[in-house]
């Protein structure tokens, strides 16, 4: 499949695909895409300067002073609008402060102005558009891009949400668990904007209605908005509508005040990418955490996907935005069987995101009685290991980060960093398409600690931003964490203190909120 770089290109760094059949060796080359396929991709730009501000919590820039210090320049967007022009792309879009510009063309143009070759393929019942090796550009655009995404449209990001249909130990609401983790009873998140991602899928206004209802609660404000044609768009309970409505209805519960806007997209790395770009720059709704529960392993990203996303958390932290993201539900190799190695899940593994893994959470009379790594063996165990793509961040480095234990045993960023209830056994109760479920996974930690955020940056007047330094540096972890040293993710252990399973431990939110104060 792929080529050798057509005359005046040259590969850009980063943009690499591996062959298909390193990834879906069950999988089927089709043949080439059609000629006059439609295709639309993002053209991502680099940075003039450095990040502008510092990411640290008490330290954050307004959208509006970021956007006159970081947007892309005039002359970067009009050389890549130019090229476009010239190999017959439509410019559909151009986006200085997220530095995107958005183009839209046929395969044979796509192919001609990227030096790629895409084809079709086929994955189990999912057909989609592919190319191996690197995009190429002129050598005079290449210091000006930071990647090109959209050209290959395969499904980039799994879920993080398992559904357990028959009767579960003990299935709570999520007021029951945040009452559990003593989440802050003064305030209800008022004031707060939650950006949910979303990679397929809907909710139904009605599910809010009754859900909210039976609980008592105000059904929360939601705000479904579309980006690169995703939409609201519920299907069954079986498909993403349960993500979605394990999403809404643990932030709505557990911080009923807040404005929750959900960003639909396509599941690929173009729309995961434009969908965090659009909430992290939005200064309609000015979201102040982001709650992601899809990923996939580091080694199924592309170098260039990986970086931009984490300059887009970056970006998030300068802001004042928390990005809390699910570790995974696949144990310590993120669900890869092509080789036996161990895996982390991606986005969790930017070390610019708070990373939420999982746990097994037992309790009697309001108390919490017990709780161990979340590990069902088959059915599914919390993600967390050590990153082969980032290295170990300083804010890490006291925290006894333990080596990988894949060939080579080096020492990078480690995750998770925080935890919370999510074996389905003692999972959350939803409803999702009319139909009462219980559902688990670190998909619901994730929005947890997203509506707990609420709570706390509406107490404390400000957003905490970027919290992961202050979590390892700046408090006493034992005050705030309850410790988990039960379990294993079949690959790591859990043991006091930090560790690859449930880093820090699940949280007392109320104690969390006293230590966060004098940091913020």
């Amino acid at each position: 499949m792929s080529q050798t770089a057509p005359q005046g290109l040259v590969p850009l760094p980063g943009s690499e695909r591996k062959p298909l059949a390193d990834v879906f060796p069950a999988g089927r080359d089709t043949g080439p895409a059609p000629k006059n396929e439609d295709v639309d991709v993002s053209v991502y730009l680099k940075p003039h300067v450095a990040h502008p501000a510092s990411s640290q919590p008490g330290q954050h820039m307004t959208r509006e002073e970021f956007a006159a210090q970081a947007r892309a320049s005039e002359s970067d967007l009009q050389a890549i609008t130019q090229y476009a022009q010239q190999h017959g792309l439509g410019v559909m879009g151009v986006d200085p402060v997220g530095r995107v510009v958005k183009l839209h063309g046929t395969v044979e143009a796509m192919q001609r102005a990227f030096g790629v070759e895409l084809r079709h393929f086929e994955h189990g019942d999912e057909e989609f558009r592919t190319r191996e090796g690197p995009v190429h550009l002129p050598a005079h655009l290449i210091p000006l891009v930071a990647g090109v995404v959209g050209l290959d449209d395969r499904p980039q990001a799994r879920r993080r949400r398992h559904i357990l249909v028959e009767a579960a130990q003990a299935a709570y609401t999520p007021p029951q668990v945040a009452s559990l983790y003593h989440f802050p009873t003064q305030g209800n998140g008022q004031g707060q904007a939650v950006a949910i991602i979303e990679l397929g899928g809907g909710y139904r206004k009605s599910d809010l209605t009754t859900y909210f209802g039976q609980l008592g609660l105000p059904v929360p404000n939601v705000t479904a908005v579309k980006v690169d044609g995703g939409k609201n768009a519920p299907t069954n309970p079986q498909g993403a509508d349960g993500e979605v409505a394990l999403d809404i209805q643990i932030v709505g519960a557990v911080a009923p005040g807040a404005h929750i806007v959900v960003y639909f997209a396509p599941n690929t790395d173009q729309g995961f990418l434009d969908a965090i770009t659009q909430a992290v720059h939005d200064t309609t709704n000015a979201p102040s955490i982001i709650s992601i529960s899809w990923g996939g392993p580091e080694s199924s990203w592309t170098a260039q996907s990986m970086q931009l996303m984490d300059q887009a958390f970056q970006t998030a932290g300068t802001l004042g935005i928390t990005v809390c993201c699910a570790a995974g539900d696949n144990g310590a190799n993120d669900g890869v069987t092509t080789d036996s190695l161990a895996h982390v899940d991606f986005p969790a593994s930017s070390p610019n995101a708070l990373a939420c893994g999982g746990t097994h959470l037992e309790s009697a009379n309001n108390l919490i009685t017990g709780e161990s790594v979340w590990n069902d063996g088959s059915n599914g165990a919390t993600g967390g290991g050590i990153s082969d793509v980032f290295a170990l961040p300083t804010w890490q480095a006291n925290a006894h980060v333990p080596p990988s234990i894949n060939p080579g045993s080096h020492v990078g960023r480690g995750l998770p960093d925080v935890a919370g209830d999510a074996d389905p056994q003692t999972g959350y109760q939803v409803l999702v398409d009319g139909q009462q479920l219980t559902v688990g996974g670190t998909s619901a930690v994730a929005p947890l600690w997203a509506g707990l955020l609420a709570l706390i940056n509406q107490q404390l007047g400000k957003p905490v931003g970027f919290i992961n330094p202050t979590l390892y540096q700046q408090i006493n972890q034992a005050q705030v964490f309850n410790d988990i040293v039960a379990g294993n993710n079949n690959g790591y252990s859990a043991g006091p203190g930090w560790d690859a399973c449930t880093g820090w431990g699940s949280m007392d939110g109320t104690k969390l909120l006293a230590a966060l104060e004098p940091h913020v």
